[in-house]
């Protein structure tokens, strides 16, 4: 593979010549805002030191307040203070599954009721910024680069004093994200947790108006235990003395846990009522996010929203269903709320794609039933034979056999499997890079996934792949059945469309070579009237995908 050049050295060489961009009359300002914001994503980049990170996480789990009190240091480092952070009138939200939808429906609803909204999520898709939101859009270029290099700054400037030490990639955008906050003068802060709760860093904070616990499933079991009243307890750690906690309807070992943890701490938690129970004149509520699990989703983000704005700024003065302004601003907000890589369809022409970043057994098992239902209503208006194909990859400990078992039942013609790796030439998204996994690793995983694809179908025979590699770009490999692994996504995308997404035959993409063998396997999709594509098994896929999908998310 021929990777991009951003390198941790090579990051840190184009961070050193940004002195001599600002001052090279020959670039225009759109030019040095551009260039600047590269400089600023490679030098970030340097701080993914996300394994070594949660090793220290896995060794301190006894110690939770060694890494708050870490975190604490760097933020005192760039210059701000614990206290400070009660100023940003903080939502703080977990959960398993679907606590960054939680979190948009909560910002949407508050934004349509006037208020200037931060949010803060993870991982990004495309870009980096998206990560920091307010008014609901991803912070500027240029807004991004002047915060950034305001907090970098600091931190390098003094970490000599600290044995050298800098925060790793996910705690320093988490500073980075109460600063630009704090300068924006943001409303309220809408502040989704990383991983667990207790131990994250986002828990720092020390004064939210609400929390909130989204639905709860096994997850990151090496840090946050290997049973579900484990991490209940985790992600319980978010629970503050007289803070408001809220969480959707839960298996009754996990929420027993919640229940002893409130009120150990000291704190209400209530459940929510479904999504049904609310009462609203004008019909069903209609939700922005497809997929019958979002109604939890949405009804733990009406009570998280109600309740912020009755501590807030309306305290004894509201109930649901009492002002209908007020109302309005809830169930509007509901349903304009976007998401994107979240059960997402973007129709082109006459290939389909369905994107869900489900990346858990629990998160899958709302996927399958959202696709197969979004898929058939398409199909029905299709006007001849249409074909299924599965493009997945998934990452780190998560269970790949588990979530493939449930997707065999959606029928696919085709199972495509790729690493998360945008593009296999030089001009590969920054924003998309990862240091932390090797190449031959990744494709070992997409190799493993194939395999474990073809037992589930039945095929107990060991599929055999060599992997060809050219002088410059890899070639697909070449097997005896209908799953394939290519070596990036585009050259994924590219084989399933067969030329028949415009997008992705523009001239400025390089077209990635194919034996002809797998070439000839692709007939019927050059045949078949539509092309119905899933991708899931991991939001940084999905976003990959989204990149060459949608460019204007790029811009």
């Amino acid at each position: 593979f021929t990777l991009p050049p951003c390198t941790r050295d090579a990051a840190l060489a184009r961070a050193s010549s940004r002195a001599r961009r600002r001052t090279d009359a020959r670039l225009s300002g759109a030019q040095t805002v551009d260039l600047l914001l590269q400089d600023a994503v490679c030098t970030l980049n340097t701080l993914q030191t996300n394994a070594s990170a949660l090793e220290q996480v896995r060794r301190e789990r006894g110690h939770p307040q060694l890494q708050l009190q870490a975190m604490k240091g760097y933020l005192q480092r760039a210059g701000l203070m614990v206290e400070e952070l009660d100023q940003l009138n903080i939502i703080h939200v977990t959960g398993t599954k679907g606590k960054g939808s939680t979190c948009a429906f909560t910002e949407q609803i508050l934004r349509n009721y006037g208020f200037r909204t931060g949010f803060y999520s993870s991982p990004h898709l495309v870009q980096v910024r998206e990560r920091i939101r307010i008014d609901g859009q991803p912070i500027s270029k240029d807004l991004f680069s002047k915060y950034f290099w305001q907090v970098y700054g600091r931190l390098d400037e003094t970490k000599d004093a600290h044995g050298g030490s800098m925060p790793a990639y996910f705690r320093f955008l988490t500073i980075l994200a109460f600063h630009v906050f704090l300068q924006e003068k943001v409303d309220l802060a809408v502040i989704e947790v990383g991983i667990g709760g207790a131990y994250d860093c986002t828990n720092i904070i020390r004064k939210p108006w609400v929390c909130g616990i989204s639905s709860l499933g096994i997850d990151h079991t090496s840090i946050l235990g290997d049973t579900i009243e484990k991490i209940a307890w985790q992600k319980a750690g978010i629970f503050k003395p007289g803070v408001p906690a809220f969480t959707v309807k839960q298996p009754e070992a996990p929420m027993t846990v919640l229940q002893q943890q409130a009120e150990e701490i000291g704190c209400s938690l209530s459940v929510c009522p479904e999504l049904d129970e609310y009462e609203v004149e004008d019909g069903p509520l209609r939700l922005g996010l497809a997929g019958q699990h979002q109604h939890s989703n949405a009804s733990l983000a009406l009570q998280l929203s109600h309740c912020w704005l009755q501590r807030r700024y309306l305290p004894g003065m509201l109930s649901i269903g009492y002002v209908h302004a007020f109302v309005l601003a809830y169930f509007l907000g509901l349903q304009d709320t976007e998401w994107p890589g979240r059960t997402q369809t973007l129709k082109h022409g006459r290939v389909t794609y369905f994107l869900d970043g489900a990346h858990t057994t629990r998160s899958m098992q709302a996927c399958v039933p959202w696709f197969s239902e979004a898929a058939a209503q398409h199909e029905r208006s299709a006007g001849g034979p249409v074909l299924r194909v599965l493009l997945f990859n998934a990452t780190g400990e998560r269970d790949c056999a588990a979530m493939l078992k449930l997707l065999v039942p959606c029928h696919f013609d085709f199972a495509v499997f790729c690493p998360n790796i945008t593009e296999t030439i030089p001009t590969c998204n920054a924003d998309q890079q990862n240091f932390n996994v090797s190449v031959e690793s990744m494709l070992t995983r997409c190799l493993d996934n194939q395999q474990s694809w073809r037992v589930l179908n039945g095929e107990e025979e060991k599929a055999t792949a060599e992997l060809l590699i050219s002088s410059n770009l890899p070639l697909v490999a070449e097997l005896r059945t209908e799953t394939l692994v290519f070596p990036c996504i585009l050259s994924a995308l590219q084989w399933i469309t067969q030329g028949r997404d415009s997008v992705l035959t523009n001239p400025a993409k390089t077209v990635i070579p194919v034996t002809s063998c797998v070439a000839d396997k692709a007939a019927s999709l050059r045949e078949a009237a539509e092309i119905h594509v899933l991708i899931t098994g991991s939001l940084h896929l999905v976003g990959g995908v989204l990149k060459h999908l949608d460019p204007a998310s790029v811009s």
